[in-house]
């Protein structure tokens, strides 16, 4: 017969201010016991998680001729969490002309993940 693999994983939800503790029984890579959480969304985060995690990136980009030499940015959606990296070194690059303003994109689709990256605050001219 073949083997086996049993695992227990462990996690804190961080989809409300609950914070459940989960617990995911996995046997041979698989999801097959969900234990712990209050509500459906803890199910769902542990699943997402461990079969595509992703992550929001916040980081700041470098303006020119503006009165704050940089501004806030973030993905505009969760990008898959191997990206995370890539997408940092991506933004070190970046150099925007002020002004900056809410919502203008520093990035399209950084690093092929269909996903840009904004500004998130005001920056004027300098």
């Amino acid at each position: 017969m073949g083997e086996h693999r049993n695992a227990t994983r462990e996690f804190v939800c961080i989809r409300c201010p609950l914070g459940c503790n989960i617990t995911v029984d996995m046997e041979d890579g698989k999801i097959r016991e969900i234990t712990g959480n209050t509500c459906p969304r803890g199910a769902d985060y542990v699943t997402k998680e461990l079969t595509d995690p992703r992550r929001t990136v916040t980081s700041l980009v470098r303006i020119e001729g503006g009165e704050l030499p940089v501004a806030p940015v973030k993905t505009a959606a969760d990008i898959p969490k191997d990206k995370i990296g890539d997408c940092i070194k991506a933004l070190k690059g970046i150099r925007l002309a002020a002004p900056v303003r809410i919502g203008d994109v520093a990035a399209e689709n950084v690093c092929g993940t269909g996903v840009d990256v904004v500004v998130t605050a005001n920056v004027g001219k300098g």
